[in-house]
This record gives C-alpha cells, structure tokens and sequence, in this order.
C-alpha cells in the first residue's frame, strides 16, 4: 500500500456525479485549433521558432566525412539536416528514398562510413486519423462538459508516428463519439532509436486550418479536446474538454497558470537543497536532439523558452541513494520536470533519456547502502521499464459551472513497489514549514 506525506498529499473526495453520456455531435475541428496556453502541460510540445516545421522534399547529396567512423545511416541524415526528425529520416528510407554510393537501401540501420555518397530525398506526411478504439479507460470524473482520466503508464496520449492506435484519444473518441478527422502529420520529438515515441510539434502559430476543406484539418483535430499532455511513460491524471466551450475556458486557465498540478516522482539520488524553484529555460538539447535540456541565461527566440518548476523532498530513501520528490509547475514545457530534474543532478529513475539509467541508479542506491541490499536493489532497479513520474492531483475551475474542483489518484502499483522496497531500505521524510 503507497502511503504519501498526507501534509503534502490530500486525498480528496473523488466525487463523481452520475452521468447519462450523450452524443458529441457539433464538436468540429474548429474547436480544437490551438489556443494560447495549449501547450502548457509538463510534456506538451512546444515549437521553437524558426524551426521549419515540413520537410518534404528536402533532399540531401553529401560525402560522409573521411574522419568520420561507421554511423547509421538514418542517425547520419538526421544529422545533416538541421531539425527533422528521425522518424521522418527512416520513413524515407524505407520508402526506397535514400541511396548509398548509388545503391537505394531501405534499411535505417545501415552503416555509413567515410567517403560514402549518401542521397536523400525526404519523404511527405502521411496523414494521421484518430480513429475510436474500446480501450479501457479510468475515468475519474465525468459530465457534459469535462472527462477527468487517470492514464496508464505506456499509453501515448495521441496518434503519432509509430504509435498510430491504442491511444488515450482513441478510447475517449470510442467513449464519447466525438467526431474523427484526420491532418497532415508532423514532426515527432522522440525517446527511442527508432523514433516512435509520442510528442507531435505544433503547427506553427500563423499557419491556419482551412475550415471550408475536409482534407486540410488542423493537428488538433488528432487529439480532441486535449489542451494538455503527459508523455508516454508518465501516469497519472489529465483533464479532457468535451465542447468548444470547455475547451477554450481549460485552455485560459493554462495560460494564466491557475490549473493546480502536482507530480510525485522518484530520483536517482537527493538535490543539494530539498526544496527550491527552478527558474531556468528549456530548448532542445544541441548535443540530442531527441531531448530538451535545461539552459542557464535569458530565454532565446528559437533557442529556449521560460520554464520554472518547483519542488521538494518529501522523503530520502534507501540512505539518500534516491527520494521521493514532489513537484509543482509555473509553466509547461516539453519534459519540463525530467529536463530540469536532469539540471538539478537528479534524473527520475528510470528516465534512461535524462540521464536516470539503471546504471547510474544501481550505483548510487548500492553506494548509499549496506552490501546486504545489494542483491535486492539490483533486481529492483532492473525491472523498472518507465521514468518514475506521476501526475498525482489535478485542480481546475469547471468551465460552465465555475466550481474549483480537485481530484487525487495515487501512483500505479509499478511505481508503488519500487518505493515500498526502497523504504524498506530505509526512509527519512522531510518536513517544510509552509513552503509551497
């Protein structure tokens, strides 16, 4: 049984109304363009200006640099042309679109070395379509108005490249019978060598949907009534609007930061300070793309944007070898927490991304700990397969009654265990006297 700081954690009543659940009918695409603050969440992409946001077309004739060891040829295209994607890099080569030394190959993992001759044509969008699937879903709260779900961990919240179904929206579109449409695809911010993880970038801000044109639809409309996101392996709690009207008014309280959300996760190892707030921009990493990091300085336009978080420690386990941290969000970046937990020197467990490997986990845990604990902390940090991060509470103002309401979910039964056995090690809460 997970046990959290109660003078930390409420658990709240779940006080879910009856609800007989109508039909959707007159929720369009126009309802769920993006409105300012859509991209407030902890794991909500963000577009960095001057990024270009389609590459079809593009096409790449170059000689691998004779200094230059044996690559993979999607990972030395994606290096070549500044911001694609490596998704978007093996769909063209699997699609017969990229030859090496005038041969086509259409395996990504072919190696390329130096004095090579690589061409690459960069391969279109292929459309995504949301389609309804009877998924099971958690439902914590639900009206005419609004849905409240407790997402598993694994479960992509939208349709993306590489994760097409099993989607968090697929189940709501199934339970709700909100219209599907489909939209030209975009990039993928991705966790995974192969690229298929579940962060889709924004349409650029002053590219508009054309309504009158079924076939040009918004990316939104991948993801009804979703203005915000947790990445694929977080779990937890996420609000869904189920009108325009729900949708817009969720949308406003993002953007002035009056949504409460609290996250729980466990670190590999205990911050220098147990409590603090980090005011620190985030913008993609120049040295993985495949990540954001954290970037001491002023916000720089197409570089980084403002990020703060703050957190605090509400217990030191297993000797100080890790610790259970709550968090708390000013705004919403892509992997806000896990870049600015990277930033601290405390990667959540498990984020094998962000520098929370299971090396680098086993080794501080059997530093801080008796040699007699070995032998168990080495199977437990083996079967952790996800960061250790949990959306814990969700609170809002509804949007048509005005009632603040606030709901609570514990972590999953994975995240559970792991601290169970870690306190079994041994635990020291922290106390904060009216920090947050």
């Amino acid at each position: 049984m997970l046990a959290l700081n109660t003078t930390s954690f409420s658990l709240l009543p779940q006080n879910p109304k009856p609800f007989s659940l109508s039909r959707v009918s007159s929720f369009i695409c126009r309802a769920f363009t993006k409105f300012p603050g859509d991209s407030d969440s902890d794991d909500s992409p963000d577009e960095i200006p001057g990024r270009r946001s389609n590459y079809s077309g593009v096409k790449l004739e170059e000689t691998v640099g004779g200094k230059t060891g044996k690559l993979r040829l999607d990972s030395w295209v994606s290096s070549r042309i500044d911001g694609v994607s490596r998704a978007r890099v093996q769909s063209s080569i699997r699609s017969g679109l990229v030859s090496v030394n005038g041969r086509v190959t259409d395996k990504v993992s072919h190696m390329v070395k130096g004095g090579d001759k690589v061409d690459c044509t960069i391969a279109d969008l292929k459309p995504l379509r949301a389609e309804p699937e009877d998924i099971p879903l958690d439902i914590v709260y639900e009206d005419e108005h609004v849905l409240v779900v407790n997402k598993p961990a694994h479960m992509v919240v939208h349709p993306a490249p590489g994760n097409a179904t099993g989607t968090l929206v697929s189940g709501i579109l199934h339970h709700c019978s909100l219209p599907t449409v489909s939209f030209p695809g975009e990039e993928v911010l991705s966790d995974v060598e192969d690229a298929s993880d579940d962060e889709l970038n924004m349409f650029s801000a002053n590219r508009s949907p054309n309504y009158g044109d079924s076939s040009v639809m918004c990316e939104s409309s991948v993801r009804p009534g979703i203005v915000h996101r947790l990445d694929k392996g977080t779990s937890g709690l996420l609000v869904v609007a189920k009108n325009e009207h729900s949708l817009a008014g969720l949308a406003e309280q993002f953007k002035k930061h009056t949504i409460k959300r609290v996250y729980v996760s466990i670190t590999c190892g205990v911050p220098a300070s147990v409590a603090g707030r980090v005011d620190i921009p985030i913008g993609r990493d120049s040295n993985n793309r495949i990540r954001m990091a954290a970037i001491p300085g002023t916000p720089k336009s197409g570089k980084s944007r403002h990020a703060v978080s703050r957190y605090k420690v509400i217990e030191k386990l297993a000797g100080g070898g890790s610790a259970l941290v709550e968090w708390r969000l000013e705004t919403g970046r892509t992997h806000q927490i896990r870049a600015h937990a990277k930033y601290l020197g405390i990667p959540l467990m498990g984020d094998e991304v962000y520098g929370g490997t299971k090396n680098m986990a086993l080794s501080l845990l059997q530093h801080k700990t008796p040699p007699m604990f070995h032998g168990k902390l080495s199977q437990l940090v083996s079967q952790i397969d996800r960061p250790c991060l949990h959306a814990l509470t969700l609170g809002f103002r509804h949007p048509f009654t005005g009632e603040n309401i606030h709901f609570t979910r514990l972590p999953p039964p994975d995240f559970a265990e792991i601290l169970s056995d870690l306190r079994a090690i041994n635990t020291e809460k922290v106390t904060h006297p009216n920090y947050f």
